[in-house]
């Protein structure tokens, strides 16, 4: 059944209806649970979209960016789509043992948290939290502008140099407000991005926690012998 869907899907393209339900299981001869099992594999996997009251739709192909030390920024624009960011929470937050310890600094310390919506083409694609020690970067609320890229302030504004990132990468399920915020199911899995990232001397820059909708994005990279 879900080969037969997948035929069906090339055979629409992107963004097209599927028929109902009925219509489907009346074509292929199969029992609508069968039919229901196949589509919500594939919505899953974010080859079909289901939108409540409205059918379920062929999704587009997945964003996959390189896992590399460019900006979010770069990485859209390279896929020919409009990058954007929605600002949720700049605050200073104080530095438990955990994130103390990441970034090198005491507990208690103060670090600047940017917490943002990113967008591509206007489509909530990932939930992005950020945290820079203060002290390091005491002027940043100043020169940064929210919904623009992070990385470039850092780097045209402040001097900063990216050298290395440690980064992991892990399937979870996202909370009710990061769902929320994502305008998406609870229940579809998503890919959670830990990184810290460092200087050329070794001094940490940021810790990074990143949640991205695993139906529209996925991350590459290429690996030499």
């Amino acid at each position: 059944m879900k080969m037969s869907l997948l035929q069906l899907m090339d055979e629409l393209g992107e963004d097209a209806l599927l028929p109902s339900e009925r219509e489907l299981a009346a074509n292929y001869g199969v029992a609508r649970s069968t039919l229901r099992s196949a589509i919500g594999e594939l919505v899953m996997e974010g080859r079909l979209r289901s939108a409540r009251g409205r059918g379920t739709y062929v999704a587009p192909p997945k964003l996959m960016q390189p896992v590399s030390l460019g900006s979010y920024t770069e990485a859209v624009r390279s896929m020919g789509l409009t990058p954007g960011r929605r600002v949720v929470t700049l605050e200073h937050h104080v530095a438990q043992p955990d994130l103390a310890d990441r970034l090198r600094i005491r507990t208690g310390d103060l670090t600047v948290h940017l917490e943002r919506v990113l967008l591509a083409d206007d489509e909530p694609i990932g939930l992005e939290s950020t945290y820079l020690p203060l002290d390091r970067f005491p002027t940043l609320l100043e020169v940064l502008r929210p919904e623009g890229s992070l990385y470039l302030c850092l780097q045209k504004d402040l001097g900063v140099v990216f050298a290395e990132m440690d980064e992991t990468v892990e399937t979870v399920l996202a909370a009710p407000r990061e769902a929320l915020l994502l305008e998406t199911n609870p229940a579809l899995p998503m890919l959670l991005v830990m990184r810290t990232s460092y200087d050329p001397e070794g001094v940490p820059i940021e810790r990074v926690r990143a949640l991205f909708r695993g139906d529209r994005m996925g991350f590459a990279t290429r690996l030499r012998a």
